[in-house]
């Protein structure tokens, strides 16, 4: 008797893959700079998109894809601060994909957007396979998860563009070493930027933000060539 194996998560990869493609295209084509934000659950992920927002708003024109289970708590934070906010409820599934941002695209105005942030669900796992056409993405970890989380999820600090390391204020109450963090990251991804934040320190957001920021230019520069 004959079985036949089929390799239905290579094709499923394959198929979103081509879908992101197009994303990046349409992103392209109407001069928009994205940014994948994942980590896990209580990372911070939501506050350091709310500083980026409310620090780039006035010089840029940002709008966010909020991606979660329910997505509307998310959505409601960044509505607050005037931006466009589409949320995309994900159901069952614990990360987005490029079909889900492909249909948000569509309820956003991109001719009047320069820079789309993506808040990816909460997991350090299922979001890795899943490019979603996002030109930065940037995954963000707290020192609350315990500094052995990053060689407990390698993936996706290998195939980050940028990794932050969250609630370093904190660090010693939870007895947690955030250098040895930046240390596990860096031997995982030598050439990945690291940054250490915390909300309580103005620097250390300003480091992410003007790291968006300088994406954003140098996709402005290459647009205008």
């Amino acid at each position: 008797m004959l079985m036949h194996v089929i390799h239905m998560g290579h094709d499923v990869f394959k198929a979103n893959d081509k879908i992101a493609e197009k994303n990046r295209k349409t992103l392209d084509k109407h001069g928009v700079f994205s940014v994948n934000v994942m980590g896990a659950i209580g990372s911070g992920k939501t506050t350091l998109i709310e500083e980026a927002v409310r620090h780039l708003k006035d010089k840029y024109k940002p709008a966010v894809i909020a991606g979660d289970v329910i997505a509307e708590m998310d959505a409601s934070r960044f509505r607050k601060l005037g931006v466009p906010t589409i949320p995309v409820n994900t159901g069952k599934e614990c990360h987005l994909d490029a079909k889900l941002v492909e249909k948000a695209l569509d309820e956003i105005d991109l001719d009047n957007t320069d820079l789309l942030i993506i808040e990816n669900v909460g997991n350090l796992i299922c979001p890795v396979d899943f490019k979603l056409g996002e030109h930065l993405r940037v995954v963000v970890v707290s020192v609350t998860e315990g500094d052995d989380i990053i060689l407990k999820h390698p993936m996706i600090f290998k195939t980050s563009e940028l990794a932050i390391i969250n609630k370093v204020d904190i660090a010693h109450a939870v007895d947690v070493d955030a250098e040895k963090m930046r240390e596990d990251i860096l031997s995982l991804n030598p050439d990945i930027p690291v940054i250490l934040t915390s909300k309580h320190d103005w620097e250390s957001l300003e480091t992410w933000i003007s790291f968006i920021e300088l994406g954003l230019r140098r996709a402005q520069e290459a647009q205008r060539k």
